[in-house]
């Protein structure tokens, strides 16, 4: 039987499952996206309220090549669907020594700051970015878009030949270390780590191609918003005859006589010949699939390092709120502290780092007429306590630090406000522990490390998305989907 007349449904309409369902369509399958929530997404939803619309998880649109890279394919631009725009700066990071610092889209002006703080880190970031222009170049190209699911793989004669030109081994913090000695600039060359749900003792120093995407691709924002990007794969996936069930919640996964039953008690059932999960990977093993059919047990999944959770603030504020511009980081002055917070000691952060997004910087549609979005975004460890007491406190912590280390009060001129926090994440996404990204990009868990896209014990058994290669991140997990896509029709080919 040839591909095309075989069927798939995908489990979770996150960013990897509306990827995979794109190039599966694309050969011309007959592909089904269920989706528990009310709308599509996953951790990339959208809240809108009182006239104001918020990006629930995602905001930074990097990587560009990326999302021009998924589109061609299909023969087809991102804006087809829709429009970018550079920011300058990138963004401002308060050191809450009073300290501020705008990252900006000039890479000499970048260095005449990083030369003010500490002399000779001018020439240093120049060569840091050399070596993460490489790092990313050839990483891309060897580790990311090239799956490599053994370990054996790593081993091959052009693997090594490359590990030779990058920094694939080691901490990011030995690697940061070597070029700058000032603990603000370490900061700013470390901070993506929170992204990518690591600390810069436990991310393999290969991340330092993120600094390559941060200073020379470039941050760009879509007109819209990240929902914008997500509404636009959708799209794409309906163009090419994927059909959407949204409030679909899948109770188990069953397989009989090489035809699998997708059983959901709000939705009824569907059958298929394969099925690819993008909900959380322990959630489907540990829940959705019969216990003779898992991969990994419990003690593995409780091993496991996870990327922080996050305590997240929604606030539509009156007036503006300068100096605040788009991006915005929140660091203090103990950055190994806050990693212990998260990793060692697990608590709410005595002094705790943070992100502040204000779209309505950029983009007039997501608030009313004379008031200001932004949501604020403290990352914190998975696994602790998060109820309506310890809320309320942290967020009166929160923004008392914000008017006191940016300078701009906004508690008295809140109109809408919204949390959403560990808790939430396990309910809403079946996230393990409340974590908000899945694994953390550690040492031992990248690459082939991390869990693989196929099932060894169910055969047509799939999974896509951050918990699986390439990782974290939308653009990583636009190639998931991409990877586990292809191993589908790899397979269906024998």
């Amino acid at each position: 039987m040839k591909v095309s007349d075989k069927s798939a449904v995908i489990i979770g309409a996150g960013v990897g499952g509306l990827s995979c369902a794109c190039y599966l369509a694309q050969e011309g399958m007959q592909v089904t996206v269920v989706e528990k929530n009310e709308q599509i997404g996953g951790r990339a939803s959208v809240l809108e309220k009182g006239g104001f619309k918020f990006d629930m998880g995602p905001s930074w649109y990097l990587m560009p090549d990326v999302f021009e890279r998924f589109f061609e394919f299909f023969d087809r631009k991102p804006e087809d669907y829709y429009e970018i725009i550079r920011l300058d700066p990138h963004y401002r990071i308060f050191f809450k020594d009073q300290k501020t610092v705008d990252i900006v889209a000039d890479v000499e002006q970048n260095k005449l700051v990083f030369e003010q703080i500490e002399k000779g880190a001018g020439e240093a970031l120049g060569r840091y970015l050399d070596n993460s222009k490489r790092t990313y170049e050839l990483g891309m190209q060897n580790f990311v878009y090239k799956d490599r699911p053994r370990l054996r793989d790593y081993i091959s004669l052009d693997v090594l030949l490359n590990a030779n030109k990058i920094s694939l081994f080691g901490s990011m913090q030995k690697h940061v270390n070597k070029y700058f000695l000032d603990s603000k600039l370490q900061q700013i060359m470390q901070y993506t780590l929170v992204f990518l749900g690591g600390s810069p003792k436990n991310t393999p120093a290969l991340y330092n191609l993120m600094s390559h995407v941060d200073f020379n691709l470039g941050v760009y924002y879509p007109e819209g918003g990240i929902g914008k990007v997500i509404s636009s794969i959708s799209e794409l996936g309906k163009e090419l005859g994927v059909t959407y069930k949204l409030g679909f919640e899948v109770d188990s996964i069953e397989n009989e006589n090489g035809l699998f039953s997708v059983k959901s008690k709000t939705g009824g059932e569907i059958k298929s010949d394969v099925v690819i999960s993008n909900a959380d990977y322990n959630h489907t093993e540990q829940v959705l699939l019969p216990i003779e059919k898992r991969q990994f047990d419990e003690k593995y999944w409780e091993s496991r390092t996870y990327a922080p959770s996050a305590f997240l603030i929604y606030l539509g504020v009156e007036g503006d709120i300068d100096p605040l511009i788009h991006h915005n980081l929140v660091l203090p002055t103990d950055w190994d502290g806050h990693f212990e917070e998260i990793f060692t000691k697990p608590t709410w952060p005595t002094d705790p780092a943070y992100y502040i997004c204000a779209p309505s910087d950029t983009d007039d549609s997501v608030a009313p007429e004379g008031c200001s979005n932004l949501f604020i975004l403290v990352p914190i460890a998975v696994g602790i306590k998060d109820g309506k007491k310890m809320r309320k406190e942290y967020r009166d912590k929160i923004l008392a630090d914000v008017a006191e280390n940016v300078g701009v009060d906004i508690r008295n001129r809140i109109i809408l406000e919204e949390h959403f926090s560990i808790s939430d994440f396990s309910r809403r996404y079946n996230s393990a522990k409340g974590s908000a990204l899945g694994l953390a990009h550690t040492l031992i868990q990248t690459g082939p490390i991390r869990p693989d896209n196929r099932s060894k014990k169910m055969k047509g058994m799939y999974f896509t998305g951050g918990y699986t290669r390439p990782g974290i991140g939308v653009p990583m997990c636009l190639i998931s989907g991409e990877h586990t896509a292809k191993a589908v029709i790899e397979d269906l080919e024998r």
